[in-house]
């Protein structure tokens, strides 16, 4: 029943007046990064921007702006790197004799549908190719904008391709403008995953981050509204402060939320070994510790309760094809 939550209007987002954005482009000589860690349900991965404009304070990916020789602060929401030809890269990557076919993951670090995709169209290009391809793609996004390739989902979803999974912090937009500034709303986020499920496309909801008297508080409600509105299955991260993240964290803390930024970060704390951050394998998704667990039990206790602690459905690998192969051609 597409619409409870908002019309499809939803791609037109309410954003508060951002900084001045400025796009430097970059030619790649590959696109997909791969992973082997234990604690990430995939092992292949597409960014086709370098930056996000969204704003969220709390993102891990921030840090990998000091690589460019950038602030991991504002220069990470406003001056943003687009992978102009990356669409033509993954072309000639999964044309490789050698490539072995596993799904890949949209958005791992940074939104394939922050605000510049709408003129962009990297993320567009490179599901054309996924799509010629038959190839299995994974969909990570908080942006309603991902309806306008509606169309290009549907088809990979008939075949067995794709989902998408929504990230949803709060229902509650006052919390929603502080934390996520420059995202959708709650409500159109689950508007978007209704319009998505009515096309046939397994949705699944992210609670990421679950940050300890801020937004957990939450955790029942984020699930109950992601099994009303026909998600599929749910899944969550705890708060993580690599790097330079962690400052940056507790000066927004202190701006905000004054009056428990020390609370906050003594919880944070208790879930990372006493550290503001703990990479470990097995640990740095999840946290450790009775806060961490009771976190964890919360979650997983609602997620049972609405029957979305099954995982997503299965992509398929055996459709893989080369367009470009003759012996394709001929048929």
């Amino acid at each position: 029943m597409p619409g409870r939550y908002a019309t499809r209007a939803c791609i037109s987002e309410e954003m508060p007046t951002a900084p001045e954005t400025t796009v430097s482009e970059e030619q790649v000589r590959s696109i997909i990064s791969r992973n082997a860690s234990p604690d990430i349900p995939f092992e292949q991965s597409i960014n086709p921007y370098r930056g996000c404009e969204h704003g969220c304070i709390y993102c891990y990916a921030r840090p990998t702006h000091a690589w460019l020789g950038l602030s991991p602060g504002l220069d990470f929401e406003s001056r943003l790197v687009a992978k102009t030809d990356a669409a033509d890269v993954l072309t000639r990557e999964l044309s490789s004799p050698g490539y072995v076919v596993k799904p890949i993951t949209l958005g791992a670090n940074t939104d394939p549908y922050q605000p510049i995709e709408k003129q962009r169209r990297i993320t567009r290009k490179l599901l054309k190719v996924m799509l010629d391809f038959r190839h299995p793609v994974v969909i990570v996004t908080k942006s309603a904008l991902v309806l306008r390739d509606i169309d290009l989902i549907k088809a990979l979803a008939r075949r067995g391709l794709c989902r998408v999974a929504l990230s949803i912090t709060t229902l509650d937009p006052s919390l929603k403008r502080i934390m996520e500034p420059r995202t959708a709303s709650p409500a159109r986020r689950l508007a978007c995953g209704e319009e998505l499920v009515a096309s046939g496309v397994a949705v699944s909801l992210l609670l990421a981050p679950i940050i300890p008297a801020i937004n957990d508080h939450e955790i029942e409600a984020i699930v109950a509204a992601a099994k009303a509105a026909g998600f599929a299955s749910a899944g969550y991260v705890l708060l993580r402060l690599p790097h330079e993240v962690a400052p940056l964290f507790q000066q927004w803390l202190q701006t905000h939320f004054p009056d428990r930024a020390g609370h906050v970060m003594s919880l944070v704390r208790q879930t990372r070994g006493g550290k503001n951050y703990d990479a470990q394998f097995g640990q740095r998704q999840s946290g450790t510790g009775p806060v961490a667990a009771m976190i964890r039990q919360r979650f997983r206790r609602a997620t049972r309760m609405h029957a979305l602690d099954r995982p997503g459905p299965e992509l398929r690998c055996d459709r893989f094809r080369d367009p470009g192969d003759s012996q394709i051609a001929l048929f």
